[in-house]
């Protein structure tokens, strides 16, 4: 059984790529909160015992066949709910209100007329006020449940909000939860804290609690092993896991030469010297070069390094005498491009190493205890597990390493040119105290060869593009603006320092249309 707090929220999840997004904003005015899907919500609901509910948003249709639908329990339990979007309108159907498909819909921003007073709006909105907001769908409510009131409205959506003040139940056409409906995070914090009259106490302080229980009654007596890459994720995931059953974890470091510089030693002094947390070196180098000779698809190379990630452990395992559990640092950002988070209808972006790329032969159950967290959530909890402010400030790096960020073929050699220049950028970057100002920076080695001169001599090697983006979750990404002068700086030492590249480009791709990675 999980263990959660006794104040909390219950999602439930339709198959918007946005749900987590609900849940962060929940999360941000202090009250617990847990996604379930709309076909396993009632047994969620049940254990979790929530203080109220919110229903998300879906790309399916309401009046559509076998279209999904909320449990009856939430709308018998008494408690508050907030519709949003589809989650509004499947909240009217089921309640005897009417949902139609829109003549064209209403995509993108939007603004809202305040028509009435509403529990939701006190302290934010006034009566005849106007106001951004987002929105996102075909249908629309063209007639709403007994009970309910219209309290604002827009151009396209006569119901963009509804209420019921006597039941507590709310209903939003817009997106409160993304960052386009700038009042949209004080909109749900109204619920949560005026509607459902949770104290927003929350903090990370009892998610450290929270999971440290739950990985006791999951592992009891077995042992573990924690996929360790030195990045962020997956040293605060084997912080979590030692803090909770100590010894019965042994780290795993695999230098499968796809590696930062400087990595291996990096993590066998933390882990080593300083958290005193067993650990396992494998050099892997040449088994992984081997096996990703001559691949040059994506998803191959994603694949690949996950099933001989999974096989290291296994053979590890055995050497240690047996493992029942293996731990990673998996993020919610990699569930949801992988799969959808809650089994629902959702788009494969591209397979993560520790999510699409797990083969079927594996013999450990997974221990995943930041599943459901966004990277700045991850690093909330390493300052709170006591990790240094340079260790939790670290840029993301990728679980298949240098292999994505190295279109077509990857080799040893192509590697080690990787690696060089992109310690020279990120050196730069922080010479220029920018560091901190970045999401993620790092350099891509192009499978482009040109032609350049250094010296009297004509060169033609490989092309080097250079990528930053800022960013909250990962989810999107805007490019860092960098001056002319620093990328001439970086351009210059690269060229400089690092044999085998004579020319340096810079992304200006955000995400989307992009990813932040290449691969």
């Amino acid at each position: 059984m999980s263990i959660q707090p006794s104040d909390s929220i219950l999602i439930v999840d339709f198959g918007s790529q946005v749900t987590q997004l609900i849940a962060r904003r929940v999360r941000e005015a202090g009250v617990y909160s847990e996604i379930a899907p709309f076909n396993a919500a009632e047994a969620a609901f049940e254990r979790m015992k929530p203080k109220g509910i919110i229903l998300s948003g879906s790309p399916a249709s309401v009046p559509a066949e076998g279209s999904p639908r909320a449990p009856q329990c939430l709308f018998d339990s008494g408690l508050p709910i907030l519709g949003i979007c589809y989650g509004q309108q499947v909240m009217s159907h089921q309640l005897g209100g009417t949902v139609q498909p829109g003549d064209s819909g209403e995509f993108g921003r939007a603004f809202i007329e305040v028509s009435d007073d509403c529990l939701l709006f006190d302290g934010l909105w006034d009566k005849g006020s106007r106001h951004q907001v987002w929105m996102s769908h075909g249908d629309k409510v063209t007639a709403f449940a007994p009970g309910f009131r219209v309290v604002a409205t827009t151009e396209g959506a006569p119901f963009a909000m509804i209420a019921d003040d006597d039941r507590k139940y709310y209903g939003t056409q817009f997106h409160p939860e993304v960052v386009h409906t700038p009042d949209g995070a004080k909109l749900i914090a109204n619920f949560v804290h005026k509607v459902c009259g949770l104290a927003g106490d929350w903090t990370m302080a009892e998610f450290r609690a929270t999971k440290v229980a739950e990985i006791r009654e999951q592992v009891g007596s077995g042992r573990v092993i924690c996929g360790l890459s030195g990045g962020v994720d997956s040293s605060v995931a084997a912080i979590l896991i030692h803090e909770a059953i100590g010894d019965q974890l042994t780290c795993v470091f695999v230098d499968h030469g796809l590696l930062r510089l400087n990595e291996r030693e990096q993590v066998e002094k933390l882990f080593r010297d300083h958290y005193k947390i067993p650990l396992v070196v494998v050099d892997a180098e040449a088994r992984f070069m081997a096996g990703l000779a001559g691949v040059t698809d994506p998803e191959k190379k994603r694949k690949f390094i996950g099933g001989e990630f999974i096989a290291v452990f296994e053979e590890e395992a055995k050497k240690l005498g047996g493992a029942d559990f293996l731990a990673q640092g998996t993020l919610y950002p990699d569930v949801i491009e992988s799969v959808s988070f809650t089994g629902g209808p959702s788009v494969t972006i591209k397979s993560h190493h520790n999510v699409g790329g797990l083969p079927e032969r594996m013999n450990m159950k997974l221990v995943e205890p930041l599943r459901e967290l966004f990277k700045d959530e991850v690093r909330l909890l390493g300052k709170e597990l006591g990790l240094n402010d340079l260790f939790v400030g670290r840029h993301p790096f990728p679980g298949p390493g240098l292999a994505i960020r190295i279109p077509g073929e990857v080799t040893k050699e192509r590697c080690d040119i990787l690696r060089k220049a992109d310690a020279v950028y990120l050196d730069e970057i922080r010479n220029a105290g920018l560091y901190d100002a970045i999401w993620q920076a790092f350099a891509v080695l192009l499978p482009v060869r040109t032609v350049g001169v250094m010296g009297d001599g004509r060169t033609y090697d490989s092309v080097c593009a250079l990528r930053a983006v800022t960013s909250t979750d990962g989810m999107t990404a805007d490019i860092y603006p960098f001056d002319a002068a620093f990328l001439s700086r970086c351009a210059t030492r690269i060229i400089n320092e690092v044999k085998g590249i004579n020319r340096v480009v810079y992304d200006y791709t955000s995400k989307p249309p992009g990813t932040i990675e290449w691969e």
